[in-house]
């Protein structure tokens, strides 16, 4: 009972915090327009480079043009999810740590890293998460696909836990903060490695594969998922272990959030 009532008070508490942006954002609209835009543009450049890529009558390490389309646009879901809610991750060192905002965080009586990923949202990335189903139902249609109910709760599933995937990597990374003061930190050169992770793994040699898939598993957000459900059942190993890499370096992320809570010293300021 008593974790019924704690999910609900912080399902309530990540609602009125999102309208409450939601309505801060709508004020200027122009601005969210154009950065909606600017989103749309950035993944259509993105698709682009597949087609030049991978554009061709042969299919690339076993995957033809429509199984890497799937592939990119189920990986896009995951990640807009992810990008919606990451943008204090990305600059928490800077902001919460070097300038004393933790502080005030920590004042509160609700979990520290709660009110962190709540305080702000990237809400264009949305647009990058209808872009991904729309890849998911063209290419899945010319692959003959089956789109029945079990199918797409399966979808939900994996994409769920690529997002886990995606939040548990990026708040290990957010974590260093705590005790290496950085505004910039160690985020920006392994956020440029989630490129990787929407194309074949196939197609890298084996040092990389390992790496996406048990160092920084970016693999099991897209490409593990994508697999399975295209059909190469030689990861179909990969896809059952998916729910525990997620659970596993989730629960490692916020183990290790709260021992970086316990090591913060105040600013001061």
């Amino acid at each position: 009972m008593k974790h019924n009532k704690f999910v609900r008070r912080y399902l309530r508490l990540f609602g009125q915090y999102f309208l409450q942006y939601c309505k801060v954002r709508l004020e200027y609209r122009g601005d969210l327009i154009v950065s909606i835009a600017t989103t749309l543009v950035a993944t259509g450049l993105g698709l682009a480079l597949v087609f030049i890529l991978f554009n061709r009558n042969q299919p690339v390490a076993g995957w033809s043009l429509d199984e890497i389309l799937f592939l990119y646009g189920f990986g896009l879901v995951p990640l807009a999810l992810f990008n919606t809610i990451s943008v204090n991750l990305y600059y928490f060192g800077q902001l919460y740590i070097i300038e004393g905002k933790f502080d005030r965080v920590l004042l509160r009586p609700v979990h520290s890293l709660f009110q962190v990923m709540s305080e702000q949202f990237r809400l264009e990335s949305l647009s990058d998460a209808l872009v991904g189903v729309a890849l998911i139902i063209y290419a899945g249609l010319r692959l003959d696909l089956s789109f029945s109910a079990i199918a797409i709760a399966a979808g939900i599933g994996a994409a769920a836990c690529g997002f886990a995937i995606y939040f548990a990597v990026f708040l290990l990374l957010t974590c260093v903060s705590f005790w290496v003061e950085d505004r910039v930190g160690i985020i920006p050169p392994i956020y440029n490695l989630l490129a990787f992770g929407r194309y074949p793994l196939d197609i890298y040699n084996p040092a990389i594969k390992v790496f996406l898939s048990w160092v920084v598993p970016f693999g099991f957000a897209a490409f593990y998922p994508s697999a399975k459900f295209l059909g190469h059942d030689e990861y179909a190993r990969y896809f059952l272990a998916m729910p525990l890499v997620a659970a596993a370096f989730l629960v490692a992320a916020v183990v290790l959030w709260n021992r970086g809570v316990n090591n913060y010293s105040s600013t001061g300021s």
